[in-house]
């Protein structure tokens, strides 16, 4: 098994029939991928509306991880948060009551390290296995199949599941055997959060020294600091449509984990903190469910700067006579 930037081998599932518990904004995309590559799906979401997305496209569902555990060996989840991991897996009714020997549960949410390793461990104990799969990527991402999926388990586990993330990922690292794919995902986070409040400031301090927002992105992208999510966010930031791909609420979820696992793993993360508070900040004003890079207006408010209307401003050279 090769580590970090390969893509991990391919073998076959065994069984082409698949359990899927959590249908949201993800999910349901990521469903769509699979029931279109031929995959069987029996789906568990307590959502009437979420469930009937992928029931309409001719998957099956059950009200219990009993009856889900009858009907598939391999199990993926995509919810979201450590409490509904904890129900979903170690509540009395959860699939650590139900799984067989040789099952494999493969979580692609968003959790906890120290939540997952405990899930690990009591899924161990039944003879299943448990792959970490945390996704990098938009809803529209997972619409077109071209997620990156972090990957750490068991070696074989991992192997067993590959063909069936090949149809919701372009890209697939196999990072360890445990929590590291758990940890990979908080260091994007971190980053991509980071990015947006720096951005932010930095476009303030343009703005108030008489630059565009327009000049300022041209520049970035043509310079050593372009990004691809910088370069992602343009024409959002032009045209002042933050419709979220991923919120402030959201965001400021992720950085709490993040807090949390820090305190845990004893690691100072004070700019991180800093830039959590920003984030707080701009959902106490109201923009909680609007795009993370939303906090441009935030870092404007602040200034004393009214949102720069889309396309203002006019950068082309004067004529000359």
């Amino acid at each position: 098994m090769k580590r970090a930037t390969t893509r991990v081998a391919t073998r076959r599932l065994p069984d082409r029939h698949i359990g899927w518990i959590g249908v949201g904004k993800m999910g349901a995309r990521m469903c769509r991928r699979a029931l279109a590559a031929g995959y069987r799906l029996t789906v568990l979401e307590p959502v009437v509306e979420n469930r009937a997305i992928v029931v309409a496209r001719g998957a099956g569902f059950v009200s219990t991880a009993a009856e889900l555990c009858d009907r598939a060996r391999v199990i993926v989840l995509t919810i979201p948060d450590d409490s509904v991991l904890r129900e979903v897996v170690l509540g009395p009714d959860g699939l650590c009551a139900h799984v067989a020997p040789g099952d494999i549960v493969v979580d692609m949410s968003t959790v906890s390290p120290h939540l997952s390793a405990e899930a690990a461990d009591v899924l161990a104990r039944t003879g299943a296995a448990f792959v970490r799969a945390p996704v990098s990527g938009s809803t529209q991402l997972a619409s077109d199949g071209q997620l990156t999926i972090l990957l750490s388990g068991p070696p074989e586990a991992v192997r067993a599941v590959e063909p069936l993330l090949a149809t919701l990922s372009t890209r697939r690292l196999y990072l360890g055997a445990g929590e590291e794919a758990r940890y990979m995902k908080f260091v994007l986070n971190i980053l991509a959060g980071s990015t947006a409040a720096v951005l932010s400031e930095a476009l303030m301090f343009g703005r108030k020294g008489g630059l565009s927002t327009r000049a300022m992105l041209d520049v970035i992208a043509d310079s050593i600091v372009a990004s691809p999510l910088i370069e992602g966010k343009r024409d959002m930031l032009l045209a002042r449509d933050f419709d979220p791909a991923f919120s402030i609420q959201q965001m400021i979820t992720d950085f709490d984990l993040v807090a949390d696992t820090a305190r845990a793993i004893r690691a100072p993360m004070m700019i991180a903190g800093l830039i959590r508070q920003q984030f707080e900040l701009a959902r106490a004003a109201g923009d909680g469910e609007r795009d993370y890079f939303a906090l441009l207006e935030q870092f404007e408010r602040m200034a004393g700067l009214a949102p720069e209307a889309p396309d203002e401003a006019d950068d082309t050279l004067p004529e000359t006579g």
